[in-house]
């Protein structure tokens, strides 16, 4: 049971982002919302922060608002229990109401601490498989990609696969499958079977490049939820936060989605007809873009022909098409997809980021 609480607690005064930014360096997933007696008002998680995103909430509003959005749902009180000497009495709150996280308060309803599901759980494996898709030929990154797979390329003094590979058995994912195209023996001979990295690895060689889906057609083993990356990208997003959100909003496929913002140089006369019926003077458009993560449940595959060109997007509308459920997973931390060279200049003045993290 975790009790050094000004790790987890905070007040109401605090702002949306103040929450975020104890979440990150806690690594908990959860903030605990206390009065000025210590007392539990109620509990902010990473999924809140992530729908109050997707809702263009600002984040320096008062953690109260996130509160507030949570009135009238089953989240609405949060669920705690007293001190008890047996963990199996933790464990049995956190699977009967299905939560990661359960504070635990005394007599007088005061936080004494919190005990989370990766607590008791800390060497259970997490219940996905992940894809690499690593067959790009990254024409736009040459002539450094001329001989050595987009994936390979160095961001500071390892390739960029090597990174997520990490960060996959970090977050308890291991099992790995890579598709490859481009020079596949340059990543084949560099990892192996993945034992060196703390993985298992399987190759799937497309012999033409078969889109961002395509390849998923080709491996028979994958009947657990399935991570699918792109092999060009470079984000600090916990995959585990990613499988919370997805079994959360009961999604068939969840898209990780980056907020990209647009600063219009012009003013923008809105129209009825010739009658002007608004101005709107060099306006900030905001758009969430394909971040090139995606979580998938593995009967999706099904709708994935075999062996032909076929991209996530076309899955997706695919789902759409049939009434399916698709979520939007927002990205909040740092996120690069290295698709040109002023890309990768900018990931090796960020090497020291994922050096750190290793």
């Amino acid at each position: 049971m975790l009790t050094e609480i000004t790790e987890f607690c905070m007040t109401s005064d605090k702002s949306i982002r103040d929450a975020i930014a104890a979440m990150d360096a806690s690594r908990l997933g959860i903030m605990l919302v206390v009065s000025d007696e210590g007392n539990l008002i109620g509990t902010i998680t990473d999924g809140d922060v992530r729908r109050a995103m997707l809702a263009n909430v600002d984040l320096a509003s008062s953690v109260t608002v996130l509160l507030e959005r949570k009135a009238g749902t089953q989240y609405a009180q949060p669920i705690r229990v007293q001190r008890a000497s047996d963990p199996s009495y933790y464990l049995s709150a956190l699977q009967e109401h299905r939560i990661l996280h359960l504070p635990i308060v005394d007599e007088e309803d005061k936080v004494i601490g919190l005990v989370t599901r990766d607590e008791l759980f800390s060497t259970q494996a997490l219940p996905l498989q992940a894809v690499i898709m690593a067959g790009g030929l990254g024409t736009r990154l040459a002539p450094l990609t001329s001989d050595t797979p987009k994936p390979m390329l160095r961001i500071g003094e390892r390739p960029l696969m090597e990174i997520i590979v990490e960060q996959l058995r970090n977050a308890g994912i291991h099992r790995v499958h890579v598709a490859t195209h481009h020079l596949p023996e340059k990543i084949s001979e560099h990892f192996g079977d993945g034992q060196g990295f703390g993985v298992d690895m399987l190759y799937v060689t497309e012999d033409r490049p078969l889109g961002t889906a395509g390849a998923l057609s080709m491996i028979d083993s994958l009947h657990d939820p399935i991570l699918v990356i792109n092999g060009d990208i470079l984000t600090g997003v916990d995959f585990r936060s990613i499988l919370a959100f997805h079994r959360e909003q009961k999604a068939d496929l969840t898209v990780a989605v980056r907020q990209y913002d647009i600063q219009l140089p012009y003013g923008v006369v809105e129209c009825n007809g010739a009658a002007v019926t608004g101005l709107t003077e060099k306006p900030l458009l905001k758009y969430f873009v394909n971040a090139g993560i995606y979580l998938l449940e593995p009967g999706v595959r099904a709708l994935i022909p075999n062996g032909e060109h076929f991209d996530m997007t076309d899955l997706i509308q695919l789902l759409l098409a049939a009434g399916r459920p698709v979520a939007s997973f927002p990205i909040r931390e740092y996120w690069l997809d290295i698709g040109h060279q002023t890309d990768y200049a900018r990931a090796q003045e960020d090497a020291n980021v994922w050096k750190a993290s290793s």
